[in-house]
């Protein structure tokens, strides 16, 4: 039994908080491009040692070899009964490529779960955040700025949010307003992923 998921949603939205409560109600694993690369190059796996010397370099890791590395990571024990995919797809054509390896492999995802926030409400939280912070004299971390957040929401409007439309038109994306609290967003993932079709006896299910 399987349960294979994305979270989408811009920065600040709780997607790593989720994700963790996802991991540990059904006792799936979290795949984070970011780890999963340093464990390739760590390995000295043939894509391992290709993203290495390409992040020697001070290039991006392209695609391909990310991909490459997403199909070692899947061939391993813990990935048998699922994962949710942390940082990857960030466009459509990475999308598109993940969907041609899941399908070599005779894997599909089971859903796609948005979290619909308002950005406005997103950036007076950091605001209010920050200046809570700098009022008990505490060092504010660059990228918790407003203006660095208002730069990465740019940058998913521009690369990520037109996967919202494509998992959509594959019929695989549950939508949750992830402006609530956050035992009511989990709350929410796992109504709709009820409701999505996904047995829930399926899995070891924990309180969270």
């Amino acid at each position: 039994m399987f349960m294979r998921l994305i979270l989408l949603g811009p920065p600040g939205a709780g997607k790593g908080t989720q994700a963790q409560r996802l991991v540990h109600h059904y006792g799936i694993i979290q795949l984070s491009t970011g780890d999963m690369l340093r464990a390739a190059v760590a390995a000295g796996t043939p894509v391992g040692l290709k993203a290495k010397d390409i992040m020697a370099s001070g290039g991006l890791v392209p695609d391909d070899v990310v991909i490459g590395i997403i199909s070692d990571r899947l061939e391993q024990a813990d990935a048998k009964d699922g994962f949710i995919l942390d940082g990857f797809p960030r466009t459509v054509p990475q999308a598109e490529a993940l969907d041609r390896l899941l399908q070599s492999k005779d894997f599909a995802l089971d859903a796609v779960i948005e979290l619909r926030v308002d950005e406005s409400a997103l950036l007076q939280r950091v605001e209010n955040r920050v200046a809570e912070m700098t009022e008990r004299g505490e060092q504010v971390r660059a990228d918790d700025k407003p203006e660095v957040l208002s730069q990465r929401l740019a940058s998913y409007r521009a690369l990520t949010e037109p996967l919202i439309r494509y998992y959509s038109e594959r019929s695989k994306l549950l939508t949750v307003d992830g402006m609530m609290a956050i035992d009511d967003v989990t709350r929410d993932i796992r109504r709709v992923l009820r409701r999505s079709g996904v047995p829930m006896s399926k899995f070891g299910v924990r309180r969270w």
